[in-house]
């Protein structure tokens, strides 16, 4: 029998008391990595609650899913484990060569200098707020500097992928289970920014009776074109993002080498991305954007999957009670920083609401959770090609620079 489990992972008898544990081996974990996907897919489509606030698929389902696994370890039966370390990287490192491929300078030029300035503040502004309101309350109730920053902008302006490349440096520097607490609080994050982007824009669309430019329409609605998937394009795309993926670990090795700061590897692979995209476009060099998005989705998707699925609930349950605590602080930062500081620094239109609830997003979860927001409150008030356009995708790149900065700079600071 164990000749052939061993197909399948690797097993560990029962032994001084622990529970006898079985690792799957990294196809099998992708089977069920996609079974959370396909699951994930087929819950939110069966659920209008789910679909209203724009949960993610992986989300709903990799919960479900660790839930199940963690409570088959707590009742002594065996501790399943997965082997994800390098397909979960790749996926990371893919995704956000991706994001960084979406900032275009000729975006910038577009929505104007003084609008990208203002957003790049706020970003900066609403990252330093999180962790320093986080670290204060963490003090208050007992919690560890560094997992206090795990619920802050970590897990909230970072999202799942940057608390979990920066669990391991904080527990390297002394804080237990920080990637677990991380990602969990990532998770909850997703759902806040979810519940509470929405709310925040029909507030201040209908406090300041603000309306959608009729003659401000999407690009598709003007032409009528929808570019279909091509395999040809796909392969070369695919084969692109490889490639500057691979460009992407010099410009790694420069900036985790700075003194003080520790920075995780995909920063490397979203400023490559962001490079290629505009060197390409200053050569005339032909690519394709719908593929690239195809691939970002792609591997966000997968990326999400791994991580949720394997979360430890039982390693939870010493900090839940103080996690709940700072997150439900998080939330009400992020609804007033959205309505009170975003709003009047975006130009105090519709379009500026429009990136409020998008500030909601990713200031409580992901990118993704952005583009979700805005797309909800459009659909229901009118289009802004600004900020679908500009917005997520540079709010999201300001995050990804300064936050690991500003993270690996005051978690020394405070944790060491």
């Amino acid at each position: 029998m164990e000749a052939i489990l061993s197909y399948f992972g690797t097993y560990t008898p029962a032994a001084d008391g622990a529970v006898a544990s079985f690792k799957f081996e990294y196809l099998t974990t992708l089977g069920f990595a996609a079974i959370v996907i396909f699951a994930g897919r087929a819950i939110v489509a069966h659920s209008a609650l789910l679909r209203k606030y724009a949960i993610p698929a992986p989300v709903v389902s990799g919960i479900i899913f660790s839930i199940i696994v963690s409570a088959i370890k707590g009742a002594g039966i065996v501790g399943i484990s997965f082997d994800t370390k390098i397909m979960q990287d790749l996926c990371q490192n893919l995704f956000f060569l991706c994001v960084g491929f979406g900032f275009s300078l000729k975006m910038i030029k577009h929505a104007g200098g003084k609008l990208c300035i203002m957003i790049a503040v706020a970003a900066c502004l609403l990252i330093t707020l999180q962790d320093i309101v986080g670290v204060l309350v963490g003090n208050a109730i007992g919690l560890h500097p560094l997992l206090a920053l795990q619920c802050s902008s970590a897990s909230m302006s970072g999202g799942v992928g940057t608390a979990s490349a920066f669990g391991a440096i904080f527990e390297e520097w002394g804080a237990p289970n920080a990637t677990t607490i991380g990602v969990a609080a990532g998770t909850c994050g997703n759902i806040m920014g979810s519940l509470i982007g929405g709310p925040v824009a029909a507030f201040l669309i209908t406090h300041h009776k603000l309306k959608a430019d009729p003659n401000d329409k999407p690009e598709s609605a003007k032409t009528g074109e929808v570019i279909p998937l091509n395999n040809s394009r796909m392969i070369s795309m695919f084969a692109m993002c490889l490639l500057v993926a691979a460009l992407g670990m010099p410009i790694y090795c420069i900036l985790d080498n700075i003194p003080m700061i520790e920075m995780p590897k995909f920063i490397g692979c979203l400023f490559a991305g962001a490079i290629a995209r505009n060197v390409m476009e200053a050569l005339n060099i032909k690519f394709y954007t719908p593929e690239v998005d195809a691939i970002e989705h792609m591997f966000l998707e997968l990326y999400l999957a791994l991580v949720l699925m394997t979360i430890d609930i039982t390693a939870l349950a010493p900090v839940a009670g103080q996690m709940g605590i700072i997150l439900l602080v998080q939330a009400v930062l992020m609804a007033l920083f959205a309505i009170f500081i975003s709003y009047n620094m975006f130009g105090r239109d519709y379009g500026a609401a429009v990136m409020a609830a998008g500030n909601c997003g990713w200031g409580c979860g992901s990118g993704p959770n952005a583009v979700a927001n805005e797309k909800a409150v459009m659909d229901a008030y009118g289009w802004h090609n600004v900020a679908w356009v500009l917005y997520p995708s540079f709010a999201v790149i300001i995050d990804d620079i300064y936050n690991p900065i500003f993270l690996s700079v005051f978690g020394g600071i405070v944790g060491k």
